[in-house]
């Protein structure tokens, strides 16, 4: 894979799909999710990097009424649809871009993964949101803290994806300023 079409452009498509995903971040956070924050007086699920349990989940969702989860699955689920891949493709293409000098490619493989795996556990976030939703007055106990496990999950595949991002990137820095220096 590395030595495939994403890796020999690996910078341009990190700098284009990271552009993407901003702008798609930023649009949730500033208008999507802050919708649902001031119609609801509550903290939208996506935000809640700690998880939740069946009261706050409850308490959400009621306060949403039937307007505001119908704002939820057509708004903000639909942007949080295309920001995941959008996510994983910019950490994916960063760490191939910054790790393709590392002597040992294991950080590579596990920053695609972790990549990957951040937007794998985002989609499964948004189909339990979309359940709860759905489901709604009858939520189930069970759904409630099997979707707050998978947002806490994903929370912690990001941070890490994006630490790796960070230190691989730095040793890339590294790299080049002594390569620039001799």
């Amino acid at each position: 894979m590395t030595n495939g079409i994403l890796s020999k452009h690996a910078g341009t498509i990190a700098v284009s799909s990271g552009v993407i995903a901003a702008s798609l971040y930023l649009q949730m956070v500033t208008v999507t999710l802050a919708h649902i924050q001031a119609i609801s007086g509550q903290v939208p699920f996506d935000m809640r990097p700690i998880g939740y349990g069946p009261k706050e989940a409850t308490a959400l969702l009621e306060s949403l009424g039937v307007e505001g989860r119908e704002y939820y699955l057509s708004r903000q689920i639909t942007l949080d649809t295309l920001y995941p891949v959008m996510l994983a493709l910019t950490l994916s293409a960063a760490i191939l871009w910054f790790g393709r000098h590392l002597p040992n490619k294991r950080l590579i493989h596990i920053g695609v993964a972790l990549s990957t795996g951040c937007a794998l556990l985002d989609y499964t976030e948004n189909l339990g949101i979309v359940a709860m939703i759905w489901s709604w007055p009858e939520v189930s106990v069970v759904l409630v803290y099997a979707v707050s496990t998978v947002t806490i999950l994903k929370s912690v595949a990001t941070t890490l994806a994006v630490a790796l991002v960070l230190l691989v990137g730095l040793h890339w820095t590294r790299l080049s300023l002594t390569n620039l220096r001799s």
